[in-house]
């Protein structure tokens, strides 16, 4: 299962394009890989950079691509954002009043939450899917980022220690549980260690991803050796 934004109910082009933008922003802005890194889903890997302090930080308005007429667009603060997102989950929680613990409609919700940053609210969401699908990895994974780019680095180990415990060999959980060890706890022993791990037991790896990973692990290691 991927964790796909689904759109209950009809939607605006209007809609459409400013939530494609609005996950331009967070790209732009946290400096991260939006999707998971391996299985395409919308759920953030962590990357590296400093997304703490971008998180935090509204899109102020600036020009963009330009609009009908060659007008300038503007990049949505996080406000407005907040309101796409408020807008769009509402079909949800009108299910949801019907069926309060249904995983997949409060996935859903996270997931609207998570494409507009916001991460608070996209992790009530998701801890309240946990509670109805407690063994879904890819949930849990979406909870921790959310909880590490809200400041929680420990709360977001905490989620990614449980999901490699109920599966050893998910490629998003080692990939972020080393990513999270790196960035927030210094612990590059600790990072290559869970990247070494999810080499070994993905050999299907993509090429390209595997790649990626390598690479990582050699700038780590290239650090470490010139402190």
């Amino acid at each position: 299962m991927t964790n796909e934004v689904v759109t209950p109910g009809s939607s605006s082009a209007a809609w459409k394009a400013s939530q494609v933008y609005a996950m331009a922003v967070v790209c732009l802005l946290i400096g991260l890989a939006v999707g998971y890194l391996f299985r395409g889903s919308r759920s953030p890997a962590i990357a590296p950079g400093n997304p703490m302090r971008a998180a935090g930080s509204a899109a102020g308005p600036q020009a963009g691509m330009g609009g009908p007429g060659g007008m300038p667009n503007q990049q949505p603060t996080l406000e407005q954002m907040k309101q796409m997102a408020d807008k769009r989950v509402e079909p949800i929680l009108d299910k949801l009043k019907d069926d309060p613990k249904n995983a997949d409609l409060l996935n859903q919700a996270g997931n609207i939450y998570l494409a507009t940053h916001q991460f608070k609210e996209a992790a009530d969401y998701y801890s309240k899917s946990l509670e109805a699908k407690p063994k879904d990895v890819k949930i849990r994974v979406s909870l921790a980022s959310c909880l590490f780019y809200t400041g929680d680095a420990d709360g977001a180990l905490k989620q990614l220690t449980q999901a490699a415990a109920d599966d050893p060999n998910d490629a998003n959980t080692l990939f972020n549980l080393g990513m999270i060890r790196l960035r927030a706890k210094k612990d590059s022993k600790g990072a290559l260690a869970a990247w070494a791990q999810l080499l070994k037991t993905n050999p299907e790896l993509d090429p390209n991803k595997r790649a990626q990973v390598e690479k990582l692990m050699a700038d780590v290691r290239a650090q470490s050796a010139a402190n």
